[in-house]
C-alpha cells in the first residue's frame, strides 16, 4: 500500500479510535507491520475491536497536556484525527488548544512528524465556521517542529462517514425531496479506501512531510448528483423539487427529524454544504502516483458492500457489556444504515450449553416464544412467493455454515460463541439474527442477541416500526427462554 519510499516499520500512535477514519486506520497499519499505540479518553470504548490485543492503549485527553508525554513517548509517527462536530460557541478554540497541546507533546517526545485529516476548502473564500477550524487545526500543529503532513478531504463515502450518512439517510427516507440551493454545490467526494490508502502510505513518504495535500475522488459531482448517484444503486426512484430559501436551522431541524444525526451536529455540517469543496492542487497525484482515485458510483458501490454477510460482524457489531450484572439492558440504535435491536441475558450455564441452545432454534424444535407468530409469518411469506418454514433444518442440535433454518440461512457459526442467521423471507430490505455467547469470571455466561435491519428505502423504515412492538415481545422473550432452555440443560 506504500507509495514513494521503500516500506520501513514505525511505531505509530493513532489517536481518535473511536471515530470513524482511526478505527479503520488502526487494522491497515497493523497489517503493514507497524507497532501501533493509540491515544483514547476511556478505554473501555475500545471494547469488542478485533485488534485491541495487537496495540499499546495509552488514555489521555488532548485537551489535559500532563496526558499526553505517556502517549508520544517513543512515538515515530502520530495520527491526529480529532476534531469538534457538534455546535456551539468554542468548539473552535478547543480544537486549536488540542492541537497545540498534541504539537507541543511530540516536539518534547521527539516524534518525526505528525500526519493529520483535515478539511478540502477555498481559505480565500467564505468558509463556514468548521471548515476553516478544520484548517486552523493543521496551521495549530503546525505551529511546534515537528513536521506535519495535512491531507485535506471532502465528503468521504463509506458507510459511517457523518456527511456521506446523512445523504444517504436523506436519499432511503424520502422519495420526494424539498431541497435548498447547496445541493447544486460542487465537490469531489473521495471514497473512504482511496482516504485511508493515502494516510497509510504517508508513512514512509517522507516527501509529503510538511506538505498540505488535497485529496479527492475521479471526479467532481454536486450534491444533487451524490443522491441520485446513490438512488440509482439502491434501485430507488427519487424526486428533488429545489427552493430558494431554506435556512441551515430549518435544514438542521429536518435533518434531526428524518436521519439518526442530532440537530446540533447537523447544522454546522449543512453549513458547510454552501461552500465548495474539489481539489485546487495536484500534490497528490505527484507524491502518490500508485494511487489511482475512484469514481464516486464505484465508492458507493463498495460502500455496499458492507451489508453483504462477510462484513456485518467487523463492521457494527461490536459487543456491548452492561456495568451492572443485574440489568438486562435493551438498546435500539441506528449505525451505518443498519437499525440494531440488542438484547442482553447473563445466563447460569457454561458458553458451551448457551451455543447448544440456540443451535437448537428452529424447525421442530420451534422458537421457543410465540411460536404460532413465527408459523403465521411462515405462511405471509409462502403467500408473497417467500421460502416459508418448510424448509426445517438438517439437523435438530447441529448447524454450519450454508444450512437452510426455516426462513433463515445460516451465516456463520463459531464453536460454543457465536450463530449467525441471514433471513430470506420477503423483506423490504436485509435482515440478520445473531447469538454469542461471552464467557464471565465465574463460569457463566453474557449472552447477547441482535437484530440487524437495513431497510430499503421509505417503505422498509415504515416495516420495522409498524412491525417493532410485535418484534419486541417475540424477541425479548426468546432471549428469556434462551437463558431458560440452557439452565434447565446445566441442571
Amino acid at each position: 500500500m506504500n507509495s514513494g519510499s521503500d516500506s520501513e516499520i514505525q511505531y505509530v500512535l493513532v489517536t481518535g479510535v473511536t471515530g470513524y477514519i482511526g478505527g479503520r486506520l488502526v487494522p491497515l497499519l497493523l497489517e503493514e507491520g507497524h507497532q501501533v499505540r493509540v491515544l483514547v479518553r476511556d478505554s473501555v470504548r475500545l471494547q469488542g475491536r478485533a485488534w485491541l490485543e495487537q496495540v499499546d492503549v495509552v488514555q489521555g485527553d488532548v485537551l489535559k497536556p500532563d496526558t499526553l508525554d505517556a502517549a508520544l513517548a517513543g512515538i515515530d509517527v502520530a495520527y491526529y484525527l480529532i476534531h469538534s462536530m457538534r455546535d456551539g460557541d468554542d468548539f473552535h478554540e478547543r480544537d486549536v488548544r488540542a492541537a497545540r497541546n498534541f504539537a507541543a507533546a511530540a516536539e518534547h517526545q521527539g516524534v518525526k512528524r505528525i500526519v493529520y485529516l483535515g478539511g478540502l476548502g477555498d481559505s480565500a473564500t467564505e468558509l463556514s465556521q468548521h471548515l476553516r477550524s478544520r484548517q486552523q487545526t493543521g496551521d495549530a500543529l503546525r505551529e511546534s517542529v515537528v513536521p506535519v503532513t495535512e491531507f485535506r478531504a471532502g465528503v468521504i463515502v463509506g458507510s459511517g462517514s457523518l456527511s456521506f450518512e446523512m445523504i444517504r439517510y436523506l436519499t432511503e427516507r424520502v422519495p420526494i425531496m424539498i431541497c435548498p440551493r447547496w445541493v447544486y454545490t460542487r465537490i469531489q467526494p473521495i471514497g473512504i479506501r482511496d482516504t485511508l490508502n493515502y494516510l497509510v502510505s504517508a508513512l514512509n513518504n517522507q516527501e509529503s512531510a510538511g506538505q498540505i495535500i488535497e485529496i479527492g475522488g475521479a471526479e467532481v459531482i454536486t450534491y444533487r448528483d451524490m443522491m441520485f448517484g446513490y438512488a440509482r444503486a439502491r434501485g430507488l426512484r427519487r424526486y428533488m423539487i429545489p427552493v430558494p430559501v431554506l435556512t441551515p436551522r430549518l435544514s438542521s431541524y429536518w435533518v434531526h427529524w428524518v436521519t439518526p444525526i442530532p440537530g446540533d451536529i447537523a447544522r454546522p455540517l449543512i453549513e458547510g454544504l454552501r461552500n465548495e469543496v474539489v481539489v485546487r492542487s495536484d500534490t497528490a497525484r505527484k507524491l502518490f502516483p500508485d494511487i489511482k482515485p475512484a469514481t464516486f458510483a464505484v465508492a458507493v458501490s463498495r460502500t455496499l458492500e458492507k451489508l453483504e454477510a462477510s462484513e456485518v460482524e467487523t463492521s457494527w457489531a461490536d459487543a456491548l457489556v452492561s456495568s451492572q450484572p443485574d440489568q438486562v439492558p435493551t438498546v435500539l440504535s441506528t449505525n451505518e444504515g443498519m437499525i440494531l435491536e440488542q438484547r442482553q441475558q447473563f445466563v447460569k450455564a457454561s458458553p458451551g450449553t448457551v451455543f447448544r441452545a440456540f443451535t437448537s432454534l428452529g424447525g421442530a424444535n420451534g422458537w421457543l416464544y410465540f411460536n404460532w407468530a413465527w408459523y403465521l409469518r411462515g405462511i405471509l411469506d409462502r403467500l408473497v412467493g417467500g421460502v416459508g418454514l418448510r424448509r426445517g433444518r438438517r439437523h435438530p442440535a447441529d448447524v454450519r455454515v450454508g444450512d437452510a433454518l426455516d426462513f433463515w440461512r445460516v451465516e456463520a457459526v463459531e464453536r460454543d460463541k457465536l450463530l449467525r442467521l441471514r433471513a430470506e423471507m420477503k423483506v423490504p430490505g436485509l435482515a440478520w439474527l445473531q447469538f454469542k455467547a461471552e464467557p464471565l469470571e465465574d463460569g457463566n455466561t453474557h449472552l447477547i442477541q441482535t437484530a440487524f435491519f437495513a431497510p430499503k428505502g421509505l417503505f422498509g423504515l415504515l416495516y420495522w416500526y409498524i412491525l417493532y412492538p410485535l418484534h419486541s415481545l417475540i424477541f425479548s422473550g426468546m432471549i428469556r427462554k434462551l437463558a431458560q432452555r440452557a439452565e434447565d440443560l446445566t441442571a
